[in-house]
């Protein structure tokens, strides 16, 4: 039987209207970034496992790396919600690749030091901040609204896919060819970035009412935003103790994992393989995020994620079963996944896009500045009670969020996105 006018008027309302060729734009450049991101992230902590075999010199990598996020994530807030957002992830990308072929050249010239990837990396941290914190501060001016949910999803399955699928185990296999091919591949990587964001048309400024203020002024702005947003300040809080905990295991399990005399005795490309399992877990939980929330809700998925997230780090201390590891990782993959799905969409629909920026930025110090704090206790707990010990604290430390969880509820979820909408 033919449907009536009406219910096909009706059918043809609710199909959503297709994404933006500006977003798959954007989408093609953050794919190259990332990829180069994963083989960079596997490539560095390989490198100084050659160089030292010292716990606390091995974790000092990852504090190099992540100490930017809590350094410099409010000024570099205030700076994108006053620049263009796409020019800054531009020159970004830009500077990561110089500094990553700068670390090729010494280690072609026999001259790469433990010191010189400190150096490297703060230089490539910096850069990864300002170019994390204008991506997402630029999609809801590239998407609508109700698009959020369906293009933080796709972001996710190709960040995630390239970052944590393929670029570890390619990251691995080109550490086996040499150090001038694994560090000249992520920075050919972030020029293709850069060629990615070229081709997007506009200007990615956003308009203001009126002048800027000081900068120490527009900072607290993003602040008390942060601090007066019941909902949004718990998800930062929740996300920076997982990210400590998180931060304090993986900084030094390449030393578990890597060499014939570690527990696992794993070659680089098989490391790069077993990081690369939690990849396949993040895209299935990309992919399926929409209707896996609509199914169990947001505040259910959230807490499932934790104890999903409790057995990634967890997991080592019961088993070197590398199968075992990787069916653990793919599992967590996808509740860590579905976690910064239901987080990213809910901060880009409720914080306003003038302010976008730097409230990004305040909750980056909270849920990622607590990375290099992580990564240092990491190294240093590693080196007093060792490696498994230190496994099973940081994942007992994962479960703590599970008691502010009963602040996300639906309803207080529900009602902070009405907030906006009245």
């Amino acid at each position: 039987m033919d449907s009536s006018p009406d219910a096909q008027h009706t059918a043809a309302a609710v199909v959503p209207a297709p994404l933006p060729r500006q977003f798959w734009l954007l989408l093609v450049a953050s794919g190259a970034s990332n990829l180069a991101d994963g083989v960079f992230k596997v490539v560095v902590p390989l490198l100084a496992v050659t160089l030292v075999r010292d716990p606390l010199l091995v974790a000092g990598v990852a504090v190099a790396t992540s100490l930017p996020w809590l350094v410099c994530s409010l000024p570099v807030g205030a700076f994108v919600d006053r620049a263009d957002r796409r020019q800054v992830m531009l020159v970004a990308n830009i500077a990561r690749s110089l500094v990553a072929a700068t670390l090729a050249t010494l280690g072609a010239v026999g001259l790469l030091n433990i010191w010189a990837l400190y150096v490297c990396g703060v230089a490539i941290g910096i850069a990864e901040v300002f170019y994390d914190t204008s991506s997402q501060s630029i999609l809801p001016q590239i998407v609508a609204a109700a698009q959020l949910p369906k293009a933080n999803g796709h972001l996710y399955a190709v960040e995630m896919s390239l970052n944590s699928f393929v670029g570890p185990p390619l990251g691995g296999l080109l550490m086996g060819l040499g150090v001038l091919l694994s560090l000249g591949a992520p920075t050919a990587l972030w020029v293709l970035a850069v060629g990615g964001l070229l081709c997007i048309r506009g200007g990615f400024r956003v308009e203001r009412e009126t002048a800027p203020k000081r900068l120490i002024s527009e900072i607290a702005e993003g602040l008390r935003f942060l601090a007066r947003h019941r909902v949004l300040r718990t998800l930062a809080v929740l996300t920076g103790v997982g990210n400590m905990a998180n931060s304090a295991a993986y900084a030094v399990f390449v030393l578990f994992a890597v060499g014939v005399g570690s527990p696992l005795g794993l070659t680089d490309s098989q490391y790069g393989l077993l990081l690369g399992t939690s990849a396949v877990g993040s895209l299935i939980g990309a992919v399926f995020a929409a209707p896996i929330i609509e199914r169990v809700g947001r505040s259910r998925s959230l807490g499932v994620a934790v104890l999903l997230w409790a057995g990634v780090v967890g997991i080592p201390v019961f088993t070197t079963n590398v199968w075992i590891i990787g069916a653990v990782y793919v599992i967590g993959g996808c509740g860590i996944s579905v976690w910064n799905v239901i987080v990213v969409s809910l901060r880009q629909t409720i914080v306003p896009p003038v302010l976008l920026g730097r409230l990004n930025s305040a909750y980056r110090l909270l849920a990622w500045g607590t990375i290099p704090v992580g990564s240092a206790i990491g190294g240093v707990l590693a080196k007093l009670v060792g490696l498994r010990p230190l496994f099973a604290i940081m994942a007992v430390v994962v479960l703590l969020p599970l008691l502010l969880l009963p602040e996300i509820t639906e309803s207080r979820l529900r009602a902070a996105e009405a907030a906006v909408e009245s």
